[in-house]
């Protein structure tokens, strides 16, 4: 069953995927940004309110592929990677990127969520989940971006809130 919508819960670092009888297909940890809930661009905290996955991106990548820009580099993370660049904001695997919904609040002007580049994708399984670490994104497990990426299209809704 494909799913319906996806409520993210910044206070318990979760991620609850329904199907369209509301009924709950996935149900994992995440990390949000650690500095905690805003739509400014450049505050690099995680936008609140309604939103859109905008694009699907990385299908048929294998696990720990490493993006940059939304492109892969050609490279697979992996912990000696991490070594020689310790300053890198790891994006890998898979990457729904988000579009807010409501204008003023995350879509537009200084508080478009789509500007900011605000997505769910996966990290190194070496960062554990269920604590903020992120720069505003929603940040995933490999495994778990792959099972969500896989059973959402473009256009499913997802709400983020405290």
């Amino acid at each position: 069953m494909s799913i319906a919508c996806i409520e993210i819960d910044v206070g318990a670092q979760r991620l609850v995927a329904y199907n369209r009888h509301a009924k709950i297909e996935l149900d994992r940890r995440v990390s949000t940004a650690t500095r905690g809930l805003g739509e400014k661009l450049g505050s690099e905290c995680t936008p609140r309110g309604h939103h859109v996955i905008r694009a699907k991106i990385g299908v048929d990548c294998p696990p720990n592929t490493v993006f940059a820009a939304r492109r892969p580099t050609g490279e697979l993370y992996s912990p000696q990677l991490r070594e020689r660049h310790p300053e890198r904001d790891w994006i890998l695997t898979r990457i729904l990127w988000l579009s807010g919904t409501e204008p003023g609040f995350n879509r537009l002007g200084m508080v478009d969520t789509m500007r900011r580049y605000i997505y769910i994708h996966g990290a190194p399984d070496d960062d554990p989940p269920g604590r903020p670490s992120s720069h505003g994104c929603i940040k995933m497990r490999n495994l778990d971006i792959i099972e969500l990426f896989d059973q959402v299209t473009v256009g499913t809704p997802v709400s983020i809130h405290a």
